[in-house]
């Protein structure tokens, strides 16, 4: 398999993905939803030997073993990501709901409702099922879907959006609605960016650099899928078995992906209890701990540099911090967290709130595992990224959040004086 592909008329794409979104139904979308996961269970072993190569050729690469984990397929994922695919066809259409209503005094009857965005720019990395979780979603709210993946998956992305594509044309709808940008050249994405008038929305969705470059090179509208810098906080009324648990549960259980936690803060009063403890479980579970000079004390770690406080590992690696009281917890993840995800564990419901309350997050969880803030686990369906941002949407976003909105205002012949 190569991956060796002949250039991209991005244009002449956009174009088509502009006329094929302007001929969808104006009602729901379903049948093709179900369409495409129906194909892509059928195509599950195709789709699974061409991300294979992927897997080969970055394992070659010496991609680190979380990284390589949210690229690879095996049959089950297909099949999940399938599944997740039939969910959304049977999630409430978004489109065409009047969201509020109201006659103003002179007459004018005016409806608040909402509408597609039209074409939707997809621009990720690694991660295969987000081909298939953006088509779903933009198709199921009246968009059309231009998809460009990391170089890293793009055979897993062509066989994904091949079944894609198959599913909604065997429902006789053009499957021009999902494209993909066929191509490794980076110099599509900043293409991509510039296309005003072509491209309604552009969403990024990976690592800080990529969403750096996104936001910083976009000349069309971006919502912004962020960096997730999260924290766990044991706060000093804390169950520790309970703490352990949770945070262990939130680097471990799949340390690649953004709602992973990547700082643990220990309240001082329950250091000496708490901490040889809970390192101990995560070195057994591989991971590498990088600790403040107070942290250093209590357990064996790597020294943490000002960096570490501020990075998105991705990988089994934990920076640990000693704070003074909860105050110091809160001005902590102030000043590095994301605004992605952030979590205390406590018996304190005064603490709880407190730390909810003044906490600038997504999304803040009390005795709770980070790995929770997704679309899917929300009851979204699926999601297309979790924003960290605030203006349109934040958190977890799904179909509901994929709409614009448009006012359709009724008169009889009014004007203005």
């Amino acid at each position: 398999m190569t991956t060796v592909a002949p250039p991209v008329d991005l244009n002449a794409l956009l174009d088509r993905a502009r006329t094929a979104q302007a001929g969808l139904p104006y009602g729901p979308r379903r049948a093709a939803l179900l369409e495409v996961a129906a194909r892509l269970r059928a195509r599950a072993p195709e789709i699974v030997r061409a991300n294979a190569a992927d897997v080969e050729g970055e394992t070659r690469r010496g991609t680190p073993a979380p990284l390589i984990d949210r690229l690879s397929l095996d049959e089950a994922r297909v099949h999940a990501i399938a599944d997740a695919c039939a969910q959304v066809a049977d999630l409430p259409d978004p489109l065409h709901r009047i969201v509020s209503g109201w006659r103003l005094p002179n007459g004018l009857e005016v409806r608040e409702t909402t509408v597609p965005f039209g074409v939707i720019a997809m621009i990720y990395e690694s991660r295969p099922n987000v081909t298939v979780d953006a088509a779903a979603l933009a198709l199921a709210a009246g968009s059309a879907a231009v998809l460009r993946g990391s170089a890293s998956a793009l055979h897993s992305n062509r066989a994904l959006t091949d079944a894609i594509r198959e599913g909604v044309a065997a429902v006789g709808l053009d499957p021009d609605v999902v494209q993909l940008v066929d191509s490794p050249d980076r110099a599509y994405v900043t293409e991509l960016l510039s296309a005003r008038g072509r491209v309604d929305l552009a969403i990024p969705r990976g690592g800080a650099s990529l969403i750096r470059h996104v936001v910083d090179t976009a000349k069309v509208p971006v919502i912004e899928t962020g960096v997730g810098n999260c924290h766990v906080y044991v706060h000093a009324d804390a169950d520790l078995e309970m703490a352990a648990e949770i945070v262990v549960n939130a680097k471990v259980q799949r340390p690649g992906v953004c709602n992973s936690a990547e700082t643990l803060l220990v309240d001082a009063a329950v250091a000496e209890a708490f901490l040889p403890a809970v390192a101990a479980r995560l070195r057994d579970a591989g991971v590498e701990l990088r600790g403040c000079d107070r942290t250093r004390t209590f357990v064996d770690a790597t020294p943490a540099t000002d960096a570490d406080w501020d990075e998105e590992f991705l990988d089994l690696i934990l920076a640990v911090r000693i704070v003074d009281d909860l105050d110091a917890a809160i001005a902590h993840v102030a000043r590095h967290g994301s605004g992605h995800t952030e979590a205390i564990v406590t018996r304190s419901r005064e603490a709880a709130r407190r730390f909810q309350a003044r906490v600038d997050a997504a999304a803040v969880f009390v005795n709770a595992s980070t790995r929770f803030t997704d679309g899917f686990v929300f009851g979204f369906g699926a999601e297309i990224g979790i924003s960290t941002q605030k203006l349109h949407a934040r958190g977890p976003m799904g179909l509901a959040q994929l709409v614009a909105r448009k006012y359709l205002v009724d008169g009889e012949g009014q004007i203005r004086d």
